[in-house]
């Protein structure tokens, strides 16, 4: 007697907030999810973040061209449903962080210990899956994937290079932080600009990020960190993560680099500019000491142009680029996520507030009018189902609708802002 091992093709029915085209608000619908092909993972997404790079692409009129409907979001955490043919390092109900930054193992920047900037992030340009395919439909649409990850809806299709496992006990309403956000400020102090204990430091944008650069200068030991922000209601929490004080430009008659160096003497050892501004790069730069600061691009600046003075460098500043953090994304979040359940960092500081999935376009007004202290939003669904799985069996189709709801229940589902 022979045995066959029948596989059912199933597709998952859930929601997602979909952009229909550009300068269109978010519409909640539902949306036709396919099952992971080979070396893929399907995740039901718990938490995710609306971060400042979503802020951008919504006003960019150039980014993505025509690639429309799409389902954004990019900083996300969940719980692996199913696996495609070859995945070797998750399996169904793992934990897993989602990572717009793939790290595939085999490319130059993987195989070098100071590079994180694996070669398949380009595929992320396509806006599709590696075979050139969507997962998603929406009323008999394809729609476009975002960021290797699309975490704007309950359910996704990531490869595997695009995810890493996290602890089992892990809260992810709060280590999807270290999807992004959280990664990209705390490691650019850390890893690319290499913060040096008793320094100066100043953090220009005090968004989630910029907090983030704050607590890598203070956990590398900095003695003095200045954050630079016009929205003097973010100083409080600011000093609460670590700046030592906080300063508005629009309290000076004079450029900003000119009231740091005064303050500290010859400009700070480390500059991160954390919004994205090109105005704003060249001030940071400005504002470093002229033989050895060293100014870190942090905030997202594609398409915009430097207008920088070469006389800057003369002397001996740097300015450096920063991807994630200069982590190797599969290689070190499960040890960021590790560090966090040891209590060598706090996340708590940055989640202030909760909505659900259908209240995200007033989460995208409360960012664009400063509301929110902090410019960073985490979304977790109320609930991550009604789900239906519609299956195929010589010609049979079954449907099996579910509520799913997250480890922590109610009391900590929703919208989070930082």
């Amino acid at each position: 007697m022979q045995i066959v091992k029948v596989t059912y093709i199933e597709v998952i029915r859930c929601r997602a907030a979909i952009l229909w085209k550009p300068g269109a608000p978010f519409s909640i619908e539902e949306v036709e999810v396919a099952p992971p092909k080979a070396k893929e993972v399907r995740v039901k997404i718990v938490a995710t973040g609306f971060c400042g790079t979503e802020m951008k692409m919504l006003k960019s009129k150039t980014l993505h061209h025509d690639r429309y409907p799409i389902i954004m979001g990019h900083e996300g955490a969940g719980i692996v449903e199913s696996v495609g043919e070859g995945v070797s390092t998750v399996k169904t109900g793992d934990k897993v962080i989602t990572l717009f930054l793939p790290q595939c193992g085999e490319c130059a920047s993987c195989l070098n210990s100071e590079d994180n900037f694996c070669k398949q992030l380009k595929q992320s340009e396509t806006n599709l899956m590696s075979d050139g395919t969507s997962r998603f439909t929406c009323k008999g649409k394809l729609v476009y994937h975002f960021g290797n990850t699309s975490t704007f809806s309950e359910y996704t299709v990531i490869n595997e290079i695009s995810v890493a496992k996290a602890d089992a006990f892990a809260p992810l309403e709060k280590v999807c932080l270290i999807s992004c956000g959280f990664s990209t400020g705390f490691g650019a102090a850390i890893n690319t600009a290499k913060v040096t204990p008793g320094s100066t430091c100043a953090v220009f944008g005090l968004g989630g990020v910029g907090m983030s650069a704050i607590m890598g200068c203070k956990a590398a030991g900095a003695a003095r960190i200045i954050g630079v922000d016009i929205n003097k209601d973010k100083f409080e929490k600011a000093k609460e993560v670590g700046a030592t004080e906080c300063i508005n430009p629009q309290d000076y008659e004079k450029p900003i680099q000119e009231v740091l160096f005064e303050m500290t003497g010859d400009g700070v050892d480390f500059c991160f500019e954390v919004i994205g501004n090109p105005e704003t790069v060249a001030a940071a730069l400005a504002s470093c000491h002229e033989s050895h600061g060293v100014c870190v691009i942090v905030g997202l600046t594609i398409g915009d142009q430097l207008n920088i003075s070469g006389h800057l460098f003369l002397s001996g500043r740097s300015l450096k680029g920063s991807i994630f953090g200069g982590w190797k994304s599969r290689k070190d979040v499960p040890k960021l996520v590790s560090d966090y359940m040891a209590k060598k960092f706090n996340l708590d500081p940055l989640i202030t507030h909760t909505l659900n999935l259908d209240k995200i376009n007033e989460a995208v007004e409360f960012m664009k009018t400063g509301k929110w202290q902090v410019a960073h939003t985490i979304f977790m669904s109320e609930y991550l189902g009604s789900r239906e799985r519609v299956c195929g069996d010589r010609g049979r189709q079954w449907k099996e609708s579910h509520s799913w709801r997250s480890h922590r229940q109610a009391t900590e589902e929703g919208f989070r802002t930082l």
